[in-house]
């Protein structure tokens, strides 16, 4: 089976290239109305999808989902606020990698304190420290494809010469497999301790 493992890193970096995040002033400073959040959520994040012709980011099912799992504040008279899309937002990026327990013990703290002006300090300025470190990780996030790329082209000398490349591709996915892996392994075990922490 051939496999151009190079044209598919290359794709890959693509996507690399194209991860961005939508920045507070983007957004609306009104209130919006479901179908408002729908367009505004999955026009700005479709390229984020896997196919982004087909898949939707956000479906009113789930939203009221979030807000009846406590994830989400129930809307101002049908009317959902800055503070809301901000809070989809950080549901949207977990929702791939944690549970929905996990996700409510880790936002919970986050709404309960910051949403909605509670505090001087508030869910727009939690927001924008987190993603201002984007273009760092990024970079990093590069160099470790490239770097587990490169190992995995190390890989299976011994095997058939016609299954060498796809063997390569196989152990690379593994290598990044293992790394999601991991590091879910490794939030989970931080919201534990920020349990036990909370408790004391």
């Amino acid at each position: 089976m051939e496999v151009n493992i190079q044209q598919i890193l290359d794709n890959m970096m693509k996507r690399v290239d194209q991860l961005t995040y939508i920045r507070t002033e983007e957004i609306p400073n009104i209130e919006l109305y479901m179908d408002q959040v729908l367009t505004f959520m999955n026009e700005r994040l479709r390229h984020t999808t896997r196919n982004p012709e087909e898949d939707k980011i956000l479906t009113k099912t789930m939203i009221n989902n979030y807000a009846k799992s406590d994830l989400l504040p129930p809307p101002n008279r049908k009317k959902y606020s800055k503070d809301h899309i901000l809070l989809l937002l950080f549901i949207y990026y977990f929702k791939g990698v944690l549970s929905i327990n996990d996700t409510r013990e880790i936002l919970g703290n986050i709404s309960e304190k910051w949403f909605d002006g509670k505090n001087d300090y508030g869910l727009e300025d939690i927001y924008n420290e987190v993603f201002r470190m984007e273009p760092g990780q990024i970079e990093l996030l590069r160099k470790d494809i490239y770097d587990k790329f490169s190992l995995a082209e190390t890989t299976f000398a011994e095997a058939p010469e016609d299954a060498q490349e796809f063997l390569r591709f196989f152990s690379f996915i593994c290598l990044l497999s293992f790394d999601v892996y991991v590091k879910r392994m490794l939030i989970e075990s931080a919201i534990d301790e920020l349990c036990c922490w909370k408790k004391r």
